[in-house]
């Protein structure tokens, strides 16, 4: 039998995996923000729905559940439990009567407004490593590599309370 001569190479053939880093910081951020918005229909699923209709832009459900990649059904639930807690209620599209807007009500909008810099916070501890600079700059890559608007104007938590 020969032997085989195995070596560990000094560096490694990845430096990093995306994934990987991701995913931890992914699991970070959930363990941190989930008590936070435990409150919400569905919790952190709930929350950013809802934000995303603060955000506004939307036409339908449907366009709605696209954009935060949930399954119709799943968001169709989502929304019914939203609707039912007085988050958000469902309107005819003014500009095709064929689809159902989801629009925040006052209440919505309260409640993600109030709820922003809680999870703001969170999020700043789950980067602490990192510098104010180097996390806006985070945000910033990561919605434009997401292909999200970095533009604060579209930032949910800029929003005022009636």
């Amino acid at each position: 039998m020969q032997e085989t001569d195995v070596r560990i190479a000094e560096k490694p053939l990845v430096e990093t995996d995306i994934g990987r880093e991701l995913g931890v910081l992914l699991r970070a951020y959930r363990e941190r923000v989930a008590p936070l918005l435990a409150a919400f229909p569905q919790g952190t699923r709930g929350y950013q729905a809802l934000a995303e209709v603060v955000r506004g832009g939307h036409p339908s459900q449907l366009a709605l559940a696209n954009h935060l990649g949930i399954d119709r059904t799943v968001m169709t639930y989502l929304v019914d439990d939203l609707e039912k807690d007085g988050l958000v209620e469902r309107r005819s599209n003014p500009g095709d009567r064929r689809q159902r807007q989801v629009v925040a009500t006052p209440k919505g909008l309260r409640a993600v407004t109030e709820t922003c810099q809680k999870v703001r916070d969170a999020e700043d501890g789950t980067l602490a490593l990192l510098s104010r600079q180097e996390r806006t700059a985070l945000r910033s890559l990561l919605s434009k590599a997401t292909a999200f608007s970095a533009d604060p104007l579209d930032d949910p938590c800029a929003g005022e309370t009636d």
